[in-house]
Order: C-alpha cells, then sequence, then structure tokens
C-alpha cells in the first residue's frame, strides 16, 4: 500500500463540478492499493500516518500529530501510485490492485480513520476527480508499506 501523505490548510474534491469532500486544516492522503495488499498493510499504513508528527509547536518544530492539533482527513483513492514506467513511455498499472479488493481495503482504511479523527472526508472509488489543496508547508510525504 503507498500513500502521498501531504499537510494542508484546505482540501477538496470535485467530480463534475459538485464538491464531494472538503477538509480544513490537516492531511490529503493520496492512496495506492497495490495486487499483494491486505487489511495489515491498511492497518500498519494508518497507524504510522496517525503518529506523524509533521506539524509545528509553539517553536516552530515538527513536533505535532493530526490528533495534536485537531486535523481533518481527505483520503482519495490513487491508483496510480502503483504505476510503473520502465518499459516505453506509457505508464502500466499490473501492480495495482484488483478494482473490487482496492476498494474494499480503500474503504477499511477509511474506517480506521473515521476511529481516530473526527472529520474524515473522502472522493469517489474510481471516478475522475478534481483535487485541490493548500500544501501547508509544504510538507508531503511519500510512504510504502514495504518500507516502513
Amino acid at each position: 500500500m503507498r500513500a502521498v501523505v501531504q499537510c494542508a490548510s484546505k482540501a477538496r474534491v470535485d467530480i463534475e463540478g459538485q464538491t464531494v469532500g472538503e477538509i480544513g486544516g490537516g492531511y490529503v492522503i493520496l492512496l495506492g492499493v497495490g495486487h499483494a495488499d491486505t487489511e495489515a498493510q491498511a492497518d500498519k499504513l494508518w497507524a504510522k500516518i496517525s503518529k506523524l508528527r509533521v506539524f509545528p509547536d509553539e517553536n516552530g518544530k515538527t513536533n505535532l500529530s493530526l490528533r495534536d492539533v485537531g486535523g481533518d482527513v481527505l483520503v482519495v483513492s490513487q491508483f496510480t501510485l502503483f504505476a510503473s514506467c520502465k518499459k516505453g513511455n506509457r505508464p502500466s498499472f499490473t501492480d495495482a490492485g484488483a478494482p473490487d479488493e482496492a476498494e474494499r481495503l480503500y474503504e477499511y482504511f477509511v474506517s480506521l480513520a473515521r476511529q481516530d479523527v473526527e472529520r474524515v472526508e473522502t472522493g469517489r472509488f474510481g471516478a475522475m476527480m478534481d483535487v485541490s489543496l493548500v500544501n501547508h508547508g509544504p510538507f508531503t510525504l511519500v510512504l510504502d508499506t514495504d518500507a516502513l
């Protein structure tokens, strides 16, 4: 499982001109599910993300977690995080999870976030989405459960 985690002061997802998810300050998580991923990877990834200390404290040091700052979360499915560009110029997505299982694990990950965070918004799995955010910092992390 892979995630791009961005600290945002605000973010939203629009589908066909309609806002389907919107947050204030917190995380935007672009989440990719691989073909070998299970609930264990989702558990591991959320455990890491929920405890990250990347928000500034009173001294400006990145020392506070999402919980410490009362932040929101916006989770957006992003199968393209498993793109391979090794051969040719057109990405291959053979490492991405099968849609049904990837959606199930995406929803499972969202349920984990909802256990810990008061406001969790989402995009729509498989939809063409317009994601807008103000990246605060900017602070962006790329996490892969294979490397955690």
